[in-house]
């Protein structure tokens, strides 16, 4: 009675496991039952027996230690009289509140020997331990078979792991006040494989400090748009832009809060400046008509909204009307686009035809034949020349956001990496004839996605175009999902049998509110998904070397390719495309 019961906290622990747990990376963080003067904690989910009548019996096992008081007079597992909790000491309470509740509460009994007997078999046996390690585990082993019967637990050398953690017993209370946001919500409900689980809201360890005074430091070298990721303190009461949902998925992953007091109203904004601001209208890039609206995928509601990406078309202002191939690139280009020129639609003759330019020798030796042999000759005698064209369209979209003004060599960034891609790629395109669209995007929120049109499908590649790729620069952040809905939209209106949308990226999907979180992960592959039921076929080429963990996901493995050098990308980009279209014929 008195006691709050809340979720416990997910802990990490070093303890010695298996081998096919490390293999697995499972058994590192671990809910453990503990209780203090006010809250009862009580794993949200317990599934470590396969049979729910044992893990429903782990749950009133626990409550019923925390119940008992232990021969000391403490009333719970909090150490009491300035005693210092440690690994003997809750290995004695653990042991001596076991011996009195199976004492006093008889009836408890066959649980608690059915509980034991099924979990020993889950720890690792002495005989497979250190020898140090193999006494302390024997020791836990006896405590748990019969309780009060080991004095003292046994110490190991220094460098050994702790010992795995008991989860029939209550672990020692933080020395601090581990206040959590998970509060009531005793109910349960049982899964599938005998889990049982608790409802309490998740939790998290807490501990209150002192707001730093620092105001300056040492800026290290970052990705720009990861800059709203590093940790920091910031007031809880602030709003965020569009997040109409005040939930903490990043929190999640945080082994502990730190709370703590400003020691003023300075805002953070205050002390971390970054000008991300849009220039004005005579020194931005020139806007091609109004914006246009699109949909976005709602991972959290499971619907798309409709008009909630507004995507502006543009085009760069300043630039060279006839501007030439940079001379570093022309040599690779001369070669581009004598490979190239094979793929080029030609001229051909084409057999068994009923007139042409001239006869078909084999098919009038064929038809001499069937007329000795008194059968119907095949009266299509001749071939003719015929014009071979290849049927296809593509677009190159590329991520200009703010990450790729960093730099991956000595003499170049990022951009202009992806600037001598795109100039390349276009002289590469020209010798084949194929109909290309080149376009960039960038973003600030969602009311704001910059789309740059820097070559349409019915333009030439010419000095013009290329004055205008020269012209790129850095943008803002990646709101990608509404970027292929754009270009989605520009290559469904080409009237090619096969349509192929290239995807230049270095970083996830990202932007200043929600996006830079699962949202923004689910609307992008979302809008993969409806460009594919368009007919197109999506590829993305990415220099991130961490991209595994998302792109999986954004286009399945066999629509992405990872470059692990930068630089390239130039080279890797004409050629891949190459590689797709001789798959596609």
């Amino acid at each position: 009675a008195g006691l709050r019961l809340a979720a416990a906290t997910e802990d990490r622990h070093t303890h010695r496991r298996r081998w096919l747990a490390r293999v697995a990376g499972s058994g590192e963080r671990l809910f453990l039952a503990r209780r203090d003067a006010e809250v009862l904690r009580l794993p949200p989910v317990i599934d470590v027996f396969p049979e729910t009548a044992l893990n429903r019996d782990l749950y009133y096992w626990l409550a019923a230690l925390a119940a008992c008081p232990d021969e000391r007079g403490e009333d719970g597992g909090e150490s009491g009289g300035g005693q210092k909790d440690s690994s003997d000491d809750g290995f004695w309470r653990n042991q001596a509140a076991s011996a009195r509740i199976l004492r006093d509460w008889p009836g408890l009994v066959p649980r608690y020997q059915g509980l034991v007997t099924a979990y020993l078999p889950h720890r690792i046996p002495p005989q497979q331990l250190p020898q140090g390690e193999a006494q302390r585990e024997a020791a836990i082993r006896q405590a748990l078979l019969e309780p009060g019967s080991v004095a003292h637990f046994p110490e190991c050398p220094a460098n050994a792991p702790p010992p795995e953690p008991v989860l029939l017993w209550l672990q020692p209370a933080s020395p601090q006040a581990s206040r959590t946001a998970g509060h009531t919500g005793a109910s349960q409900t049982v899964a599938s494989g005998g889990t049982v689980q608790n409802d309490p809201a998740h939790a998290h360890k807490a501990e209150r400090v002192e707001m730093p005074h620092e105001k300056n430091g040492i800026l290290l070298p970052f990705r720009a748009e990861s800059l709203l990721s590093l940790a920091e303190f910031f007031k809880i009461n602030r709003s965020v832009d569009d997040e109409e949902q005040p939930d903490a998925h990043a929190a999640r992953d945080l082994e502990r809060l730190s709370l703590s007091r400003p020691h003023d109203k300075e805002r953070i904004a205050s002390r971390v400046r970054f000008d991300l601001d849009l220039p004005s209208a005579a020194e931005d890039d020139e806007r091609l008509g109004e914006g246009l609206p699109f949909p976005e995928w709602d991972c959290r509601a499971s619907r798309l909204r409709e008009n909630h990406a507004f995507v502006q078309d543009m085009r760069p202002r300043q630039t060279c009307a006839s501007a030439a191939l940079p001379q570093h690139l022309r040599h690779l280009a001369r070669r581009l686009r004598e490979r190239f020129a094979v793929l080029q639609g030609g001229r051909s003759w084409r057999n068994g035809q009923p007139d042409g330019e001239e006869l078909d020798l084999e098919a009038v030796l064929r038809a001499h034949t069937d007329r000795a042999c008194h059968r119907t000759p095949d009266e299509r005698l001749y071939r003719a020349m015929e014009k071979r064209e290849r049927d296809l369209a593509c677009l190159l979209l590329a991520d200009l956001s703010l990450s790729t003004d960093t730099w991956v060599s000595n003499t170049a960034r990022v951009i202009d990496v992806i600037r001598d891609a795109m100039l390349l790629f276009g002289e590469a395109l020209r010798a084949t004839g194929d109909r290309f669209a080149l376009c960039g995007f960038s973003s600030v929120k969602r009311h704001h996605v910059r789309f740059q049109r820097f070559k349409d499908f019915d333009e030439n590649f010419d000095g013009a175009i290329r004055g205008r790729i020269l012209a790129i620069r850095p943008g803002y952040y990646t709101r990608m999902g509404a970027a292929i809905r754009r270009a989605t939209r520009m290559l469904t209106q080409e009237t090619a049998t096969r349509r192929l949308l290239l995807i230049l990226s270095d970083g996830k999907p990202n932007d200043l509110d929600l996006y830079d979180s699962r949202y923004g992960i689910e609307d992008t592959r979302m809008a993969v998904v409806e460009a594919r039921r368009a007919g197109l076929l999506p590829f993305c080429l990415t220099i991130d070397r961490e991209g595994g963990g998302y792109l999986n996901r954004l286009f399945d493995p066999a629509g992405y390719a990872m470059l692990r050098k930068p630089g390239e990308l130039p080279q890797r980009l004409p050629m891949l495309y190459a590689q797709l279209t001789r798959q596609a014929d």
